[in-house]
This record gives C-alpha cells, structure tokens and sequence, in this order.
C-alpha cells in the first residue's frame, strides 16, 4: 500500500468517523431525527401509554379467560413494540403498557374494543339488509340495525372465539399477480358455523361482513362453501394491511370483552438519571478499554481505538436506523458486543505477535495474524448470532429486544475488527511504523498444567453450584421463594397516589420511597404520569394490615385523604407462557449452537464440553443470585443470556487452538500437553477480554441507579465465571471425555 493510498483510507475513517458522530449528537436535520436522542427508549427509560380496560358484564370473570385474555392481547401489542407488556390488575381489569408511544388515543382508536368481532351476513331471514354501502368507515359499509338486534335475528353467524387462528400471508393469484390475504382457521365449533354461514352466502351470492369494534374491518364475497374450517380474507393491498386485519380478528378472537377504563401517559420507570448514569459510565468504560488497548498493544491498539469508536457510533446510529426499541435488556446486548469486538481485536493481535515472535516480518506477521484468527472469530461470533437469531425468532417480545440489539452488534464488532481494524492497521504501517517493536513480539511461555488440577476445579465448580441450591432449599424450607423474585415474576400490589402537588421522579425518590420502603420492607418500582399529580408506585403484595399502614402513613406525611390513594392487586407481567416459551427458545438456541460446533470441529466432545461449561456458569451466578438475594426481574433473563453468548464464545476460542495444535501433533506428543499448551496460548485473550468487559460492566455498577446495580452486579460475577470456566473447566471436560469416550479410530 503505498503512503498516499494509507492517508486516503485514514481520512476516509476519520471523517467518516466524525460523520456519524454528528449525526448522532444533532441528527439529520432541525429536528434532531437520526440522533441518539430519538432512539426509542423502553418504558424501563422513557415511558410510554398505560391503557387500563375493564371486563364487559357485571359477573366477575373467569381467572382462565383472563389468562387467556392478557396472553392474546400480549400477542397484539407487541405489534406497537416488542416491549410491550400486558398483566391483569385486580379481579376484572388488564393493564397495557407501551413504551416509546405519548399519543394515547391513537392507540386506543387502533386497538379497539378487545372481543368485540363478528361475522354478519349481508341479510337477515326476512331478506332485509344487514348493512349497506355508504361510503362511510373503513370498507365503505355501514350496519342498518344494532349488535342486539343481529343477535336475536341469528345474523351475526361467527363470533371472535370461533376464530382459531388468524395469519397474513402472500403469494400468487391464478393471473401470477402478488395478493396478499388473510388466511383463517376455525375452531371445531367455528368449523360448523362457518360452514353454515358461507353455504348461505353463497347460495345467496351475498358478502359475509367482518365487523370489528363499531367498525367493518372487510366485507368479502363468498366464493364457495367452507367446510374445513379453512378459509381467507383476500382484497389486501399489501403484507402490512394483510397483518394488521390478521392482528385485529386475533384479537377479536377474546372470550371476554372488554371496554377502556382509563388511559394515560406514564414516565420511565428508571427516569432520565438511569439514562444519564448509563451514557457516562459507557463512555468512562469505553475510554479506559481504549487506552488499556493502545498500552498494552501499541499500533495494533491505537487501530482497535479508532474501530472501536466506529463500532460504538454505528450501534448508535443502527439503532435509529432499524428502529429498534433500547431498554436495559437492549443495553445488556450491546456490552456483550462490544466485549465481543475487544475479544476479536485482542485474538487477532495475539496471533501477530506470535508471528512476529518467529521471525516473520510485520507485514507478513499482519496478513497470517488475521487469517490464523478468523476461524475462531467467525466461529464464535457465529454461534453467538445462532443463540440470538433463534430468541428472535421463538422468545416473547421482551427478549427479543435482547436478541436485536446483540444479533446487531456481533454482525457489526465482526465487521469493524476484521475489516476496519485491518484498514487501519495496513494504513499505519505503510505510512512508516513497520518497526516490529510498535507491535510488540510474543514470548514463548512454558505450558501451565491446568490439567493436573482439573478434579480441584471441578470441585470446586461443583461446591459453588451445589452451596446455591443448598440455599435455595433452606429460603424454600423457611417458607419463602429460592430466589428473590421481583414483581414481574410474582406480582403485587399497585399504589396510586394523587398529590397534592406535581412531583417529578427525583423528588418521589427522595422523599416518597423512603417513606414506602419503611413499610412495605422491600424495593419499589415508580411511574409518573404525565399532566397530573398521580404517582403509581408498583411493590410486593400487601396483606390487607399493611395496605391500611400504608395509607395512613402517606395521608400523615403528605396531608392527603385516603380517597386519593387506590391500590389493586397486580398479577406478573412475565406470564408463565413467556417464561415456557422463553426456556423453549434457549433450548432450541442451545442445540442449535451444539450442532454449529459439531459440523464445525468434527468433534460432539467440543459441543459438549462448551454446553456443560455454559450451564456451570449459569448455575454459579444462579447460586449467586440466591446467596446474594439480588432482585430477580426482567433483567435477569438478559443477564443469563448475556453470560450464555460470552461463555460460549471463550470456549470456542480455546477449542479452536486446540484444533489447531492437533493437526500439528505427532505421535510423541501427549494429549494432555496439546490442552495445557492452548490455554496457555490463549490465556492472555482470556484474561485481557474478560477485563475490559468487566471494566465496562463494573462501570454501570458504580455509577447506576438502583435497578442498573441488581443487574450489573450479577453481570460481573457471569463475566468472571465465564473466565474461570474457559481457562479451567472446558479443556479439562474435553480431555476427560476425549479419553473416557476416544474415536472410534483410536480405539
């Protein structure tokens, strides 16, 4: 590369650099579109609308068609973000809440009445007209008699409930056009209906209204009769109306309706500090990463910095870019990515300095370095996006902002480190730092006997795993949960209390929670609500003593009246479906990543040794939790998560050196001296990559709010066990089944 070409690309980055910084900081135009600020933000940092609706009817409902009820409409909202979350509050009432959103109506006008559908044929026995075109609402068509009147005349054929499933769909019509429809499935009782209601239409040559809400949602013509509960809505003009009609009959498929309450727009559940506490401990983090870099790795450091920089405001970017929903969850994904890219940089630059230490050149130490660590890059971060790809695919909405934002940032920490580092790093040799000192040279260590101290590792892996469900069985045996669940798994009480003046989060916090926490004895979650004076204040379930101590403690310190504090009984808003489809997702990610690995290495020991060294760092930092007593909530599924990625990405490293050192042993060498000399060669990764994501992760703790502690604090334990389990487990697994259970070649 000649010097001319290096100070093009070295321009070229840097402006490039300063560009999507800019954008960034001030965005694409006036409004500040594109720029960090119009990220949208979970209701955990931003807030969003809380809609309340109430059962239709004076009976109180069934606990079944009320699971049922927040599991649907859970299924719906995630339209309007994948952070969504539904849960039930008190006997006959569903809260919804939707983050990034300020414009309550709107959305009450496009979700609608839940329950209310119905399939209404275009005249009743008498002939007369159901309902006529007039140019009027969404189809045109407008009823000519009220709901009651098609209910006692038989009209209404098919309600919601008859309606099994409900899915958009493209394809080809007869003349090869594309159509877009709506493909239907009835239940075994809608089946019947259905077919009776389309032999009507049809032999009549009439439409069959779908009605929805005050409203028809379409109103198609019968071509035939349906008898296999099998049908579909055509006319679409594209996939995004298909879906939208496909969401609205899902929803209208409720076996209760239900009528709004109330709506209003709620502040973060954090507030802007948690924002502002975020934003300075990532980049105090990402500074001391930066120069821990250029110390210890010199050029080949000060190429990471700058890909690193470009890493970091690409995410930003990105994030608008596919308009993603950022919430602590998110936030989690992100520090797994940028220790993923550090660990991309740190291998790579290794393996220079390995070369350099045989005496190759630079430049030819450069071009090796990078090809030797491709394997092992590609390998692990592939595995990785696998686990992700999957939790985007099968896990509720709430992970998948996890999944979206990690998935983002592998793909990117892949691209920077082994093509922008790269760039950089030629660039900077040709323009005059080719002296093999800039890079530093690798020294030849004498092989660590990690081997021979495998059975006191084990142990004490096994101690730690068993000592956190000795505890979770002395907690269980007092009566009380293994593990401190918060609110979003168990549920609780909900206090809203209507001040005499407008309070803002910071001074609730001071001088409201305090008073709270005094009684009630545990951590309180807190939501303003925007253009009033009320408070929700979300705690651990209150016996009825300690409701009535609690509203006497407010109306004495704050001179209210008890009229204006209302509490109500709230269910978990991860519902115990989340949580099964949850654990199915990891399953399904898990034998995904095992299959990965073993058509990769040829070798099922490797998959093996790599699951089992993930579920001992998991049950370690589940021990953890246990012993410790920190809160587990929604944070804690993107906690295991975080420390599944990063776990299986050490032990791939490590297997790929392995694999390597294999192909070059001969016959005189021992098995065991292979392994204990790939740890050894990959020890300083080991160690260097957990450190500066424990840097970043240890940078959020100190500097967090409450809640921002409770999940960085476990974070930091999983990142040390992930090194613990790399450098001192998974070979030892590999090699204890490699001789227990040899190829058949060897046998």
């Amino acid at each position: 590369m000649k010097k001319s070409s290096a100070l093009v690309i070295l321009l070229c980055m840097l402006l490039l650099l300063g560009g999507i910084t800019y954008i960034d900081v001030y965005g694409v135009n006036a409004q500040g579109s594109g720029s960090a600020s119009d990220i949208k933000l979970g209701l955990d940092l931003a807030g969003g609308v809380s809609i309340t609706y109430q059962v239709v009817g004076e009976e109180a409902p069934d606990e079944t068609d009320m699971k049922d009820t927040v599991a649907k409409l859970q299924k719906r909202v995630e339209n309007y973000s994948t952070e969504a979350i539904v849960y039930q509050e008190g006997a006959d009432r569903i809260n919804i809440e939707i983050p990034g959103v300020k414009d309550a109506n709107a959305i009450l006008q496009d979700l609608g009445r839940p329950g209310a559908l119905y399939f209404i044929s275009e005249t009743d026995s008498e002939g007369n007209k159901n309902y006529s075109y007039t140019g009027q609402g969404k189809c045109g068509y407008t009823l000519n008699k009220t709901i009651d009147e098609l209910f006692a005349d038989g009209s209404i054929k098919i309600e919601g409930t008859d309606v099994k499933e409900a899915v958009a769909k493209s394809g080809q019509d007869k003349m090869g056009n594309m159509e877009y429809v709506v493909a239907l499935t009835m239940t075994a009782e809608g089946t019947e209906k259905f077919a009776e209601a389309t032999r009507n239409a049809y032999t009549k040559n009439e439409t069959l209204g779908i009605y929805y809400d005050g409203d028809f949602v379409s109103v198609p013509t019968v071509g035939g009769v349906f008898t296999d509960g099998q049908a579909s809505v055509t006319g679409m003009s594209g996939y995004e109306e298909a879906e939208n009609l496909a969401s609205t009959i899902r929803i209208g498929g409720l076996k209760l309706e239900l009528e709004e309450l109330h709506s209003k727009v709620v502040g973060a559940q954090l507030g802007v500090e948690a924002i502002d506490t975020s934003l300075k401990a990532g980049a105090i983090g990402l500074v001391i990463v930066i120069v821990f870099m250029i110390a210890i790795y010199f050029i080949p450091g000060v190429a990471s910095a700058l890909a690193l920089c470009l890493y970091v405001v690409l995410v930003v970017l990105l994030l608008n870019g596919f308009d993603m929903t950022l919430t602590l969850s998110g936030v989690a994904g992100i520090i797994l990515s940028i220790g993923m890219a550090v660990d991309a940089n740190v291998i790579i630059f290794a393996r220079i300095r390995e070369e350099l230490a045989t005496g190759k050149t630079v430049k030819s130490a450069v071009k090796i370095g990078f090809d030797k660590a491709l394997s092992a890059i590609v390998d692990g971060n592939i595995t990785t996006l696998i686990a992700a790809g999957v939790l985007l695919l099968l896990a509720p909405g709430t992970i998948k902002g996890f999944a979206q934002t990690l998935a983002l940032g592998i793909v990117l920490s892949m691209f920077t480190a082994l093509v922008v580092t790269r760039l950089i790093l030629n660039a900077l040799y040709a323009l005059g730092f080719k002296d093999a000192k800039w890079y530093g040279i690798g020294r030849e260590h004498k092989p660590v006997n990690f081997l021979s101290k495998k059975g006191v590792f084990f142990g004490v892996s096994l101690a730690l795993i068993v000592a956190g469900f000795v505890v979770m069985g002395v907690y269980s045996a007092k009566g009380q949960d293994a593990l401190n669940y918060s609110l979003e798994f168990k549920g609780g009480t909900a206090v809203t209390v209507t001040f005499n003046e407008n309070k803002n989060l910071d001074q609730v916090n001071a001088e409201v929670v305090p008073v709270i926490e005094s009684v009630v004895g545990g951590p309180v979650q807190i939501q303003t609500v925007q253009g009033s004076n009320e408070v929700i204040f979300k705690m651990s379930a209150l016996s009825v003593e300690k409701r009535s101590e609690l509203e006497d403690k407010l109306t004495a310190e704050f001179n209210l009246d008890k009229s204006m504090i209302q509490n109500e009984t709230i269910s978990p808003t991860i519902s115990n479906e989340m949580k099964s489809d949850t654990i199915l997702a990891v399953v399904i990610a898990i034998a995904c990543m095992l299959l990965y690995i073993r058509i990769r290495f040829s070798d099922i020991r490797f998959g093996l040794s790599s699951i089992i060294a993930l579920l001992h760092d998991v049950l370690v930092v589940l021990a953890f939790y246990a012993a410790a007593r920190v809160s587990v909530g929604n944070t804690f599924i993107a906690c295991m998560l975080t420390i599944v990625g990063y776990s299986i990405n050490a032990s791939i490293v490590i297997f790929d050196r392995v694999r390597e050192n294999m192909q070059v042993m001969t016959s005189k060498d021992d098995l065991r001296d292979v392994v204990n000399k790939s740890i050894t060669q990959t020890l300083s990764r080991s160690i260097f990559t957990s450190l500066t994501t424990f840097v970043m992760v240890a940078c959020l703790y100190i500097l967090g709010v409450t809640s921002i502690r409770d999940f960085a604090l476990p974070l930091m334990v999983g990142i040390v066990c992930g090194a613990y389990s790399s450098v001192c487990i998974v070979g030892g697994l590999w090699y204890v089944m490699r001789m227990k259970f040899p190829p058949k070649k060897e046998a």
